[in-house]
């Protein structure tokens, strides 16, 4: 049964959040009354750190979206990933189109991709939490101490009866003294729409905590040496991020160590930092990604064996239904660190469907690749599926890196085998001189069977590693193209 059912949610912004004037932004139902959108100031790209806009709304049924360039004149318009082909009209500088789904786009105006307009369409949240019902604790916005936040969570007020179960940010700006906030077993930590969180959500040893809402982690002003990031998972599982927006973190948007049975869905984060990855996985088995997207100044997702305290294989990962914009090295990493200190790491049954590549910008040519698997430090890839990958024009590296190497820099050892990668139903859309490439280290290993099937450049077959500029290096065996 088709649902008629049209609603749509605006939030307002705090009064200490940062706006950005290049484009005015409303939104309505079809037909319905405007609805005028806070465009914040979001920093991008870790080389020359420029200022875009992002507004975030909720709906279901059909929306009108209006678009305004403020300063200059609107010559051309680009609505991206190109694959969702949204219609629109221009009169002047004002852009009208229309959406019927939750969509993650990037509207450019006059080719400008470093202050453009990051618009977030997300779908109505279910569940929302009831600020009468006795397990849920409201935090006003104003300063906090993690103490007196988490305490309440774990200590009956009055010795006995049951534990909230909910701590629930409010609109408004909130400032954690202790920049973290480490979330106990059994908890949910919501974000409320027009809230703005300074703090990392930390989940350490721990499980089945839920962090979600629509509100905003907001890290920008905090220093790159603490090394913060949006959310942390470590040794825990049973972890769900849903819905939230993060902002400029000092290190990773979302690091995951050791844990299992994670669930991260329509996440957004914008980052400008070195070593500022999206989500990266090391020693994690049983992760699920959906519906996300990653603007970011090192690698968007990076999936690793044992890395510092954690140890283990990674195992049983997918990524799905999402945006991808690597300002700085790889949208898709996988295999760099393991266990050299003894076997290595399996790293095996990785998943990458219905993706739309952005960007991808890395003056390094040691770091090139959209779709990379770097096995080193004694590691085994195999079982991993590329499918249905849309791929637009980038800036600078190349389609497809898949090797078994050593990096000086962060390897001991290199890696022990890449095997068993499929690509299936892969588009690109652009120009790319440099080849990609299929290599192994030496003959015992080796890069064994590749499979690349219906794999389209500029809407041309590639029937051979030749039409597909892609280079087969030493110590590769069964490359099938087809």
């Amino acid at each position: 049964m088709i649902s008629t059912r049209t609603e749509l949610i605006t939030y307002p912004a705090p009064l200490e959040a940062v706006v950005n004037n290049d484009f005015s932004v409303r939104v309505r139902l079809e037909n319905g009354v405007w609805h005028e959108l806070f465009p914040y100031l979001v920093p991008v790209d870790m080389h020359n750190v420029r200022e875009t806009s992002m507004v975030s709304f909720d709906f279901e049924g059909v929306v009108e979206v209006e678009v305004t360039k403020r300063d200059g004149i609107l010559e051309s318009v680009d609505i991206r990933p190109n694959s969702f082909e949204i219609p629109f009209n221009q009169i002047g500088n004002t852009v009208t189109f229309k959406l019927d789904r939750p969509r993650k786009l990037s509207f450019e105006a006059n080719g400008e991709r470093f202050h453009n307009l990051h618009l977030f369409a997300n779908p109505l949240e279910t569940n929302v939490p009831d600020l009468e019902d006795p397990r849920t604790i409201y935090i006003k916005p104003g300063n906090h101490r993690m103490e007196e936040l988490v305490a309440p969570l774990t200590t009956p007020s009055d010795g006995e009866g049951e534990l909230p179960e909910i701590l629930y940010f409010g609109p408004g700006m909130h400032f954690i003294e202790e920049k973290i906030l480490r979330i106990p077993s059994g908890k949910t930590v919501y974000i409320a729409g027009g809230a703005m969180v300074v703090g990392s959500m930390i989940c350490d040893h721990v499980e089945d905590v839920t962090i979600r809402g629509r509100g905003i982690v907001y890290l920008t002003n905090i220093e790159k040496t603490t090394y913060l990031r949006t959310v942390q998972i470590d040794f825990s599982r049973n972890i769900t991020v849903e819905g939230i927006i993060s902002v400029d973190p000092p290190h990773y948007s979302i690091h995951l160590g050791k844990s299992e049975h994670v669930h991260i869905s329509n996440f957004k984060t914008f980052s400008t930092r070195g070593w500022s990855d999206g989500i990266d996985m090391m020693s994690c088995s049983y992760v699920n990604i959906d519906d996300v997207f990653l603007r970011t100044s090192d690698d968007c997702i990076a999936i690793y064996g044992s890395r510092g305290i954690f140890y283990g294989d990674s195992t049983n990962i997918s990524v799905r239904n999402s945006v991808l914009w690597a300002d700085v090295a790889h949208p898709m990493m996988i295999g760099v660190h393991g266990d050299h200190e003894h076997d290595g790491d399996i790293i095996e049954n990785i998943v990458f469907d219905n993706i739309d590549i952005l960007e991808h910008h890395e003056p390094q040519d040691g770091y090139w690749g959209c779709m990379t698997i770097n096995a080193a430090d004694k590691n085994t890839v195999r079982n991993v599926t590329y499918k249905n990958i849309r791929v637009e024009q980038f800036e600078l590296g190349r389609l497809i890196d898949i090797r078994v190497f050593q990096n000086p820099k962060y390897n001991p050892s290199p890696g022990n085998r890449v095997e068993n990668i499929r690509f299936e139903n892969i588009e690109f859309n652009g120009i790319c001189e440099n080849p990609s490439v299929i290599e192994g280290f030496d003959g015992d290993r080796i890069v064994d069977g590749i499979t690349i099937e219906n794999f389209r450049i500029n809407g041309i077959q590639v029937t051979d590693a030749l039409s597909g500029n892609i280079q087969v290096g030493k110590y590769v065996n069964n490359v099938v193209v087809k």
